[in-house]
């Protein structure tokens, strides 16, 4: 039997303790590997109906613990999990390249569906320069890239892979990616972090050095060669969907600091020499939206230490998000990690400000019943993910909030109410609003700033509210707010209560609360209360003292309030906004940021 004492320790200790807060917003992803059947389908010869039926239960295992997106591998090796007319299916899907699944499906449109009905992102993963995995096993058809351009693959002992080097290379690997990005509505397009091959490269590319290399030396030019690949799609990406993610995954070091004072304090194999990624200069580029290192190591090993590398990727993002490369794997091998390890880790990355989640290797082992049993999910669940995570926010893609919902109404019996929510105005970018968040607070402000005050969320708001077996003698405070495709989120909805007296609290105090969200883009709300009715005025001014624009001037009776501030027209930049009311002044800062 297997030992689960560390599980028993960690429902103990929630139990207790009960839920510890968690950020409102954090990227938990993983990592579906279709090659060699890693993850899904678990066997290439399986039934269409089999592999179906296990990619829903994957999802379902997934969405259970709180992953809020997948990372599909849909071209492992120049072949398709799709529909294609560039490069053949694959043969980890039917057991032979260029065999068409019977019955025909598409397993990427497929897990696209599954992935937005469970409320995750779905990034399509490419591996650009892999053709071959295995020369004397693979199954490699007439069609593939290999065979019909046999002068653009190197080859590295069994293993087959296009030049980096040769321009039309570069066209091909980027017509395939745009390919699936303009017929698929995908959330992100992802690399791992095979580029030049870890076992080494010597003279196989001495012919594209030659017609190519530009007197550049050789180390710089391999590494300008997927600078170029990186930038092109980006660019591609950008033209044709811009609001479609980017990211690739290197290996967990760049550099160490012993042969480059930008590196990190580490002395293992360096991606930047060994694979010519230059991952640091992507960033410094912005030609990615994210990094995730694969930084596969425990804290404390010496070589490459956990606790050194996330820092040094987090003060290297130049802005952009890091989601960190988790390494689960090393539960079920001779590594032997406990889950702890895992938590731990987590908790490091919520420590460091552009470090904003982790992606997961892999998917089978949230799943399979048998890895389980180590209480992966289960520490997961009970001590990092107890609560479901909106993920973050990518100003640089999308930063128009929908508007806020101007329909919450409450239908009130003698002790319950029934919360409803029609759709939200028009977005500014006419975007469709996805989701609606409905939060609860037993006191006021309501705190947006916390999913654990999220009661209910969905395309449609029906929620009943029973206070007289629940929360006696409680009064409760409910606001809905809506998330767009890319989660911005609006500002809150008009406010209503539910009792069991149902009767309104008087506020004690006169106060002028924080606006949320804070920084914002374009509109943030701001609350206030009177302790009595008095004339009230809230205004807002620039930093150099200039009223800006008037959100209360007249009388106000005794409560709670708040106004919407909308800075669509002024320029970025700190505001202060005052409220003058029954004898006090108070004044707070915002910040606009566009």
């Amino acid at each position: 039997m297997p030992f689960r004492f560390p599980v028993v320790l960690v429902l103990t200790f929630v139990l207790i303790c009960g839920i510890i807060a968690q950020p409102k917003r954090e990227f938990r992803g993983v990592w579906i590997a279709t090659v060699q059947n890693i993850d899904w389908p678990a066997s290439k010869v399986d039934g269409v109906a089999k592999q179906q039926s296990d990619m829903g239960i994957l999802f379902d295992s997934l969405s259970r613990i709180g992953i809020n997106a997948v990372v599909f591998q849909v071209r492992p090796s120049a072949d398709a999990f799709y529909q294609s007319n560039l490069e053949p299916w694959s043969e980890w899907l039917t057991g032979v390249q260029g065999q068409a699944p019977d019955p025909l499906w598409d397993p990427l449109q497929h897990a696209l569906n599954l992935s937005h009905a469970y409320g995750m992102e779905f990034h399509a993963w490419f591996n650009p320069y892999r053709t071959v995995v295995s020369t004397s096993s693979s199954s490699v058809s007439a069609g593939h890239i290999s065979n019909t351009h046999p002068e653009w693959n190197l080859q590295f002992g069994t293993l087959k892979m296009l030049d980096p080097g040769l321009p039309e290379v570069r066209n091909y690997v980027t017509s395939v990616i745009m390919d699936v990005v303009r017929r698929y509505d995908i959330d992100g397009v992802h690399f791992d972090d095979y580029f030049y091959p870890y076992s080494g490269i010597t003279t196989e590319d001495q012919a594209s050095y030659t017609a190519h290399g530009g007197g550049m030396p050789l180390g710089d030019w391999r590494r300008e060669n997927v600078n170029k690949l990186v930038h092109m799609v980006h660019d591609s990406i950008r033209a044709a969907k811009p609001k479609v993610k980017f990211g690739i995954s290197p290996f967990g070091i760049w550099r160490n600091s012993s042969t480059d004072p930008l590196g990190s304090a580490t002395s293992g194999t360096q991606s930047y020499d060994a694979l010519y990624a230059d991952t640091r200069h992507w960033l410094q580029e912005g030609w990615l939206d994210y990094v995730t290192p694969q930084v596969y190591w425990r804290m404390g090993f010496t070589i490459a230490n956990y606790s050194i590398l996330v820092p040094w990727w987090d003060d290297n993002s130049f802005g952009r998000h890091v989601y960190v490369g988790q390494a689960p794997y090393r539960m079920f091998n001779s590594d032997n990690w406990p889950a702890w390890e895992i938590v731990n880790q987590i908790n490091l990355n919520r420590s460091r400000s552009n470090v904003l989640g982790s992606i997961h290797f892999s998917a089978k082992y949230f799943q399979r019943s048998t890895y389980n049993a180590r209480g992966l999910n289960d520490t997961l669940k009970n001590l990092v993910y107890q609560v479901r995570a909106l993920r973050p926010t990518m100003p640089w893609i999308d930063a128009v909030p929908p508007m806020p919902p101007e329909s919450l109404t409450i239908t009130k019996y003698t002790g319950f109410g029934r919360v409803r929510v029609k759709p939200a105005p028009v977005a500014p970018d006419s975007e469709a609003v996805v989701e609606y968040l409905l939060y609860r607070s037993f006191s006021l402000p309501i705190d947006f700033s916390r999913m654990e005050n999220v009661v209910a969320r969905g395309l449609s708001i029906d929620y009943i509210e029973d206070t007289r077996f629940y929360f006696p003698w409680e009064t409760s405070y409910f606001a809905v707010t809506a998330l767009d495709r890319h989660q911005n989120e609006s500002g809150p909805s008009n406010m209503g209560t539910v009792g069991v007296r149902d009767e309104p609290v008087i506020p004690v105090v006169t106060r002028l609360y924080q606006n949320f969200p804070n920084p914002f883009n374009p509109a943030t709300v701001i609350a206030f209360e009177l302790e009595r009715e008095a004339y009230a005025a809230l205004k807002v001014y620039d930093v150099l003292g200039r009223e800006v624009m008037t959100l209360w001037d007249g009388m106000a009776g005794s409560g709670f309030r708040q106004v919407t501030f909308d800075g669509r027209g002024l320029p970025s930049g700190t505001y202060f906004y005052r409220l003058t009311a029954a004898g006090r002044v108070e004044t707070k800062r915002m910040q606009l940021v566009k």
